[in-house]
């Protein structure tokens, strides 16, 4: 064979070996590809293990009303309890009451901080949206096809804070919004004319807009559930009267919600349910002019009602009465306390003296 035979044979050698790389590059590409896509459509679908599913996404129980877990998770170096809250699907008010000692700005690595992610749902129909304005959460019970898990997702939310009250009730949405405009309400315009500075008509979409890139309107005008350009602000009341999310929590329901979807707005401080034989309590702060007595009391033994044919379960009044006055936001079993053992009596006592005696 000649030298140029040699180098033509050379030259096909390698570009055979340089597309059966490239192919082979290609393959793993579509296949990794493929198993990403069916994973996120697993999790989409509630056809996955709960394991795999997103944070705050639950198989719906067929029987009880409680959903998730608390657990632990150790701080890095660079993070604030801000930042673990919202990687963990929590709020602001919700990791502080979890973590009363903990520093907000500099937990310090290796901190372990608690993840209230356990949560009784809400006393109110399963459908379509529903927000607890006392917990600071959104409920969203997804539509799902034949042979799908029945889901809820929830997620934190910011509320109207103190003299621009979220409204309650039962609504739809109406309308869907992408990078959406945002026009001052009057009470920004007054607010900073008592300022001496004029506000502007309109805030057009980018980072200075306050309703973020996504926003889902309501049938109650003026109010809206949206996105925010300051997350720190979710799990706290500091809106205007709207639902603040984070930023990639309505990205993730925004195009899975459709015009005309429920919207169940509650303020429900008090809930109560069951999970397998257990009774649980979680109580939160009550909002407004809302007191505990008696009336709560009676109200958290109804949602504690099953049927007649269920055999009666004892209750712990004495933790129920004494959450109604310290509401925590844990959810808390009322099975009775263990009964004591009995001490021996002395006569018994004494009589084994004797006997060791003789």
């Amino acid at each position: 064979m000649n030298l140029y035979a040699v180098v033509r044979e050379c030259n096909w050698t390698l570009r055979r070996q340089t597309w059966l790389s490239l192919g082979l590059g290609i393959l793993a590409t579509f296949l990794l590809a493929g198993m990403s896509w069916a994973e996120e459509d697993a999790a989409e679908n509630g056809n996955a293990t709960e394991e795999e599913w997103p944070k705050g996404h639950y198989p719906l129980p067929e029987r009880g009303d409680v959903i998730g877990k608390d657990y632990v998770v150790e701080a890095r170096q660079d993070e604030t309890l801000i930042d673990i809250a919202r990687a963990n699907n929590v709020g602001y008010e919700e990791i502080r009451r979890a973590n009363p000692d903990v520093s907000v700005w500099m937990p310090g690595e290796g901190t372990e901080v608690l993840i209230p992610g356990r949560f009784i749902l809400p006393p109110v129909e399963r459908k379509g949206i529903v927000i607890n304005v006392a917990e600071l959460r959104l409920y969203y019970y997804p539509p799902t096809r034949e042979g799908e898990t029945p889901r809820v997702e929830t997620y934190p939310i910011g509320i109207g804070r103190e003299g621009f009250d979220t409204p309650l009730g039962i609504t739809k949405t109406t309308m869907r919004l992408k990078d959406p405009a945002w026009y001052p309400p009057r009470s920004v315009r007054e607010e900073a004319a008592a300022r001496g500075e004029t506000a502007p008509a309109v805030v057009p979409p980018g980072p200075d807009n306050p309703l973020g890139r996504h926003a889902i309107l309501l049938d109650i005008p003026g109010y809206l559930i949206h996105g925010t350009n300051q997350p720190d602000g979710v799990g706290m009341r500091a809106s205007r009267g709207c639902v603040r999310m984070f930023p990639e929590d309505i990205e993730s329901i925004f195009d899975r919600v459709p015009v005309g979807m429920q919207v169940h707005l509650i303020n429900q401080p008090i809930k109560a349910g069951w999970d397998g034989d257990t009774p649980y309590v979680q109580v939160y702060e009550a909002l407004g002019e809302q007191e505990t007595g008696m009336a709560n009391l009676m109200e958290t033994l109804a949602m504690l009602q099953r049927d007649d044919d269920e055999p009666a379960t004892a209750l712990n009044y004495e933790m129920l009465r004494e959450l109604l006055e310290n509401p925590s936001g844990e959810v808390i079993a009322l099975t009775p306390a263990p009964e004591p053992e009995p001490e021996p009596e002395e006569e018994e006592e004494s009589l084994l003296w004797r006997e060791l005696a003789v």
